[in-house]
C-alpha cells in the first residue's frame, strides 16, 4: 500500500474547495481518510442544497459514516482547508474524529478562538498545512464576489 503524505490530503481538500469555488460556494473542501484511504469528499454546498449546515466538513463527516457503517470515526481524519467552525467542531467531537487538520486559520468563526476545547479529547488537531494556498482561494473568491 502506497502510503500519502498530509500534504497529498490537503492537496485533494483543495481540489474540493476549488470545486466550491467554481460553483460560487464559498471554497472550502474537505476529505476524510482512513487508514491511509480517502473515504469521503466534500465541499461547501450550502448555496445549492439551500441547507445552512452544508458544510464541507458536515456532508464529509456523514459520508465518511456512512461509507464505513459507524457513527464513530476514531480512526479517521479530517483534512479541511480551512478551520472548522463551532458547529463543524461539534461533529468532529460528536463523531469522535481521530485527527483535524486544516489549513488557514479563521480567526472570526474557526473554533480555536474558544476558550473551552470543543473537540473530542482524544482529537489530534494540526494546522497551517498548506494555508496559503487555501487562504489565496479564499481571499479570491471575496474579492470576486465584491466587484
Amino acid at each position: 500500500m502506497e502510503l500519502y503524505t498530509p500534504e497529498y490530503f490537503m492537496n485533494e481538500a483543495l481540489k474540493q474547495a476549488q470545486m466550491a469555488f467554481e460553483d460560487g460556494e464559498i471554497p472550502v473542501g474537505a476529505v476524510v481518510v482512513c487508514r491511509n484511504r480517502i473515504i469521503a469528499r466534500a465541499y461547501n454546498q450550502t448555496e445549492r442544497l439551500k441547507d445552512v449546515t452544508a458544510h464541507a466538513e458536515i456532508l464529509a463527516i456523514t459520508a465518511a459514516s456512512g461509507s464505513l457503517g459507524a457513527k464513530y470515526l476514531t480512526e479517521c481524519e479530517l483534512y479541511v482547508t480551512l478551520e472548522p467552525c463551532i458547529m463543524c467542531a461539534g461533529a468532529g467531537f460528536w463523531s469522535q474524529m481521530g485527527a483535524v487538520h486544516y489549513g488557514a486559520s479563521d480567526p472570526k468563526r474557526g473554533f480555536s478562538r474558544l476558550a473551552e476545547p470543543i473537540l473530542h479529547p482524544k482529537t489530534k488537531v494540526s494546522n497551517g498545512l498548506l494555508a496559503k494556498e487555501a487562504k489565496d482561494l479564499i481571499d479570491r473568491f471575496f474579492l470576486k464576489l465584491r466587484k
